[in-house]
């Protein structure tokens, strides 16, 4: 009997410590899920730009024209700061109205620029960015700038410009910026967004949103300088069909004259989920 009491309690002492390592491995597993599924924040600074808060609370922002943007929430582009830390940085093109303040937002938070090839090249070149901070995609490409995190380049249809004023002459120059892009940002638990960026129609929508099935879509519907309501609703509906759409880069300027009531009109008849936003509102997934 004391044999087997002596037995029990080796068993015991050996499986204590298996046991707790399990239990805590299953305790760091649910957490890790727990993080993963939690929400998606969207906040919409005006124009293209979006400050999205990911599952596990990584911050990333796109096209950041806060400060010069008109429609930009005060407490914002009186304050660069108020935006708070950036890990991720992304811009699709250098017209002003996207890259706007992410030089400056690039190093106040030592965060890398994300952006095209050929925009990055003379941000560093020029001394607008430290080299170390740009970060050169070429019209596609992936990669995973953050744990959890995946960036996608995609195509969009536009042009990309950069106007600096060089401070030795005081004087605006203008450079060659290379291709204007989307992104697919994929979050920890797999939720995607499509940043179409600056674009028109173009036929490989259909092959883009067929391959990466992006769950909410960010569509210019201002017309002039991208499409237009009735061009965003018919790439929708016929190429794109996400389950969600977010309309952007309209309200801005004379000459972004496409509304959204034009654009809701256009998506009658379609099963897409349309969430309106006006300037600085936050939504979450």
């Amino acid at each position: 009997m004391r044999n087997h009491s002596l037995k029990q309690r080796l068993a015991i002492a050996f499986a204590l410590p298996v046991l707790l390592l399990i239990s805590n491995f299953a305790l760091a597993q649910t957490a890790s899920a727990t993080n993963a599924q939690g929400k998606t924040e969207l906040l919409w600074l005006s124009q293209a730009g979006f400050r999205i808060k990911s599952p596990e609370g990584k911050m990333i922002l796109i096209d950041p024209w806060i400060t010069g943007g008109p429609k930009t929430p005060p407490q914002y582009k009186n304050d660069l700061a108020a935006i708070g830390p950036i890990d991720l940085l992304l811009v699709t093109h250098a017209h002003v109205d996207h890259i706007g303040d992410a030089p400056a937002i690039a190093k106040a938070n030592n965060t890398k620029l994300y952006g095209p090839a050929d925009m990055v090249t003379p941000l560093t070149t020029l001394g607008i960015i430290p080299a170390e901070l740009g970060w050169r995609f070429n019209k596609t490409g992936r990669v995973t700038p953050l744990p959890g995190i995946k960036v996608t380049a995609v195509q969009a249809e536009h042009s990309s410009l950069l106007v600096w004023k060089n401070p030795a002459t005081d004087k605006l120059e203008s450079h060659p910026a290379g291709e204007p892009m989307g992104y697919i940002i994929e979050l920890e638990n797999g939720f995607k967004i499509w940043h179409m960026g600056d674009t028109g129609l173009f036929s490989d929508m259909k092959f883009i949103s067929e391959h990466y099935k992006p769950d909410l879509v960010l569509i210019p519907i201002g017309g002039n300088f991208t499409m237009a309501p009735d061009d965003a609703a018919f790439a929708l509906k016929t190429w794109i069909k996400p389950k969600m759409v977010i309309p952007m880069h309209y309200n801005s300027n004379p000459m972004t004259k496409g509304t959204l009531a034009e654009f809701q009109a256009a998506m009658k008849g379609s099963n897409i989920k349309i969430i309106p936003m006006t300037e600085g509102e936050t939504v979450q997934f």
